[in-house]
């Protein structure tokens, strides 16, 4: 379990909920389609996070990155680990790589195979 994808998706809904009840614990369990019961159980760390659809609904509602909310549970998104299983190791070394690289070099190998620069 992991406590810290609680602690943000609870703080960001009741920051929320401060200027729309919509966000009510009990309003966003009835939209994600679970128990309020259940969600706040996973607000507070005591069960493990969401499933990764739910995950993604409970980010749109959030007006969340899914991959952040993803990241934060500990999992990786379906599309993401079909491309890394296609070339498993080489994308486990990149990301070793890219571990301790600063955040401007990332950007940067991001930009240019985005922009198709190699």
């Amino acid at each position: 379990m992991n406590p810290q994808f609680g602690t943000y998706i609870r703080e960001r809904r009741e920051a929320l909920a401060a200027a729309d009840r919509r966000y009510s614990l009990r309003q966003v369990a009835v939209r994600l389609g679970v128990q309020p019961s259940y969600l706040s159980k996973v607000e507070r760390g005591e069960v493990g996070p969401l499933a990764e659809e739910t995950t993604r609904r409970l980010a749109e509602d959030l007006g969340e990155d899914p991959d952040v909310l993803l990241a934060l549970a500990g999992k990786v998104s379906a599309d993401l680990r079909e491309v890394i299983l296609k070339r498993p190791r080489l994308f486990a070394d990149l990301l070793r790589q890219l571990k301790d690289a600063p955040d401007h070099a990332v950007l940067r190998v991001v930009r240019e195979v985005r922009d198709g620069r190699w």
